[in-house]
């Protein structure tokens, strides 16, 4: 008989998937959550989907309620009792229960923190009026809604550039709202590459979003609502409505006064039991400092699907029946008005940053057989290491298909797979859904190629010096193709008149060839070198050329 008591503080991803799992686990254990909030287990992704009236019905973001978990799991929900104090040395937390105006104590054997995270603080004049938003719960989605009905706003300003900001930026412009999206660093969704987000800053701004880049906010003013945003640069900009999307910091505060370690990000410290520095306390979610499941370095990702992992994880360590946690690869996806960015693992910055030795491809394959309506091309880049081809990251960039070529590619990345593998992988094919050679084979093939040194390839950021210092530049596409534009200093020679016109093209010199997609250019970069040229080929072709360039 298990006759253990468990408390659980916070009830949304983490909190409520522990407590589920460790009910199926131990139906003797006593278990509380305590949940500040008005909601537990709600669906905090949906919600801006919720305030674009895409998610109709709010009680649809209520996976779970109080009610429900007493009855399916005899679970004990304190919602608006928010835990004010961890004594550890007398195992028990102080509550305060805001409808009964209340503190009291509750002992526990095993705590389970799972308190999330918080809106980072922009410490910008203004911030505190009252058409500025921040969104993290139900009723932030309701107030937001409510205010755009009511107030039907011309200008909305988003502030940040990740995932919030950009839903946020498309549930705005849905309602009709003009859109201002300001962020501060060099690119949108820091998980991509800058060749990457620059497809998704071009989308954007065809749909007539005012794009801010490399680009702060000083100041909010207006006499108690917001008028107009006032920027780094100097410029202003209109608002009616401002939504806060700078990111978010481990909520932590509990656990350091607790005395529980803390790491250098504000993280809580956990082993790979993810239990604390209190052998009698586990911790998970947004809150947690986990470990990078490629490098192994420290790191902080709050993200649903791994804290729902981790809660799960921590009900079967408390249940005698150990699991450690692998760490985490950073997948993520978000959609922005009809493209799509995914990503998983580490990108080129990270691993320059970490000095890890990588190579790089890009291919741009449709999203089911061309021949068949409605084909989509997308943009695949893969990372990987040269000396035996294992994966170390990927990023997606289309319409249709990327989520499950992303998914291939993190589920690849887990079993430590390589770019050959990704050629031998059998995936499911039919024209309405893939090519014979599906997009997650064709990125292996080119990654092999480089590997195996069946190719050479230059990037985009190399060819003008490579072109300056005497290398001898081919564009590979039609005539019809070339005459709509070229890479500066590019020859025109179609990839069929390449055996045929050798005499245009100087031996002494270094080759670099490209074309649309790659595909081609690959052809061309094969003729040349069995014929005794230095030759390369550009990844990413010059759909990637245009999009960089733009």
């Amino acid at each position: 008989m298990n006759n253990k008591k468990v408390l659980i503080i916070g009830g949304v991803a983490a909190g409520a998937s522990c407590a589920a799992r460790l009910r199926r686990l131990e139906e003797n254990t006593e278990i509380i959550i305590f949940e500040r909030g008005e909601h537990i287990s709600f669906a905090n992704c949906g919600l801006p989907y919720y305030i674009g009236d895409v998610i109709q019905k709010r009680e649809s973001l209520l996976l779970n309620t109080a009610l429900s978990m007493k009855s399916r799991f005899n679970i004990d929900v304190r919602i608006r009792n928010e835990v004010k104090r961890i004594l550890t040395g007398e195992k028990c937390v102080e509550v305060y229960d805001e409808a009964a105006g209340e503190t009291y104590r509750e002992y526990y054997d095993i705590l389970v923190l799972s308190p999330g995270a918080n809106p980072a603080d922009p410490g910008i004049p203004g911030s505190d009026m009252a058409n500025v938003f921040r969104l993290r719960t139900i009723p932030d989605a309701d107030i937001i809604k409510l205010y755009i009905k009511k107030n039907k706003p011309d200008h909305g300003a988003v502030i940040g550039g990740g995932f919030i900001g950009l839903e946020m930026a498309e549930t705005l412009y849905q309602w009709g709202v003009k859109v201002h999206l300001i962020e501060a660093t060099p690119q949108l969704m820091r998980s991509l590459d800058p060749e990457m987000a620059e497809f998704i800053h071009q989308h954007i701004r065809e749909k007539q979003i005012d794009l801010r880049l490399n680009e702060t906010v000083t100041a909010l003013q207006g006499n108690g609502r917001v008028k107009r945003l006032i920027l780094g640069s100097g410029k202003d900009i209109p608002a009616d409505l401002i939504v806060l999307g700078i990111g978010v910091k481990p909520e932590s505060l509990l656990a350091r006064e607790a005395g529980l370690a803390i790491g250098a990000g504000g993280g809580i410290i956990v082993d790979e039991y993810l239990r604390t520095s209190d052998p009698s306390i586990y911790a998970a979610g947004d809150a947690v400092q986990v470990k990078d499941f490629i490098t192994d370095e420290d790191t902080l990702l709050p993200l649903a699907g791994p804290a729902n992992r981790q809660g799960w994880i921590i009900a079967n360590n408390i249940a005698g029946r150990p699991v450690a946690y692998k760490g985490v690869q950073s997948t993520s996806i978000v959609s922005i008005m009809g493209m799509n960015a995914a990503s998983t693992g580490k990108n080129e910055k990270s691993l320059k940053s970490l000095g890890i030795s990588y190579r790089a491809c890009h291919v741009h394959p449709y999203s089911h057989a061309r021949y068949y309506p409605g084909a989509e091309q997308m943009c695949i880049k893969i990372l990987f290491r040269p000396e035996d081809g294992k994966l170390l990251g990927a990023q997606i960039i289309g319409g249709e298909g990327v989520d499950k070529r992303i998914d291939v590619m993190a589920t690849a990345l887990h079993a430590g797979m390589t770019v050959f593998d990704l050629q031998e992988l059998e995936l499911a094919y039919a024209p309405p859904f893939s090519s014979a050679k599906d997009p997650v084979n064709m990125a292996g093939y080119a990654a092999a190629n480089i590997i195996q040194k069946n190719v050479d390839v230059a990037y985009w950021d190399e060819v003008t010096d490579a072109v300056s210092g005497g290398a001898f530049l081919i564009d590979a596409r039609s005539r019809a193709e070339a005459a709509d534009g070229m890479a500066p200093g590019a020859y025109n020679i179609p990839v069929d008149e390449i055996r045929s016109r050798l005499t245009e093209i100087p031996a002494d010199r270094e080759i670099l060839v490209y074309c649309h997609a790659g595909v081609r250019s690959y052809v061309a970069s094969r003729i040349l070198r069995q014929k005794g040229y230095r030759v390369k080929n550009i990844s990413g072709g010059f759909r990637l050329y245009k999009t960089m360039n733009l």
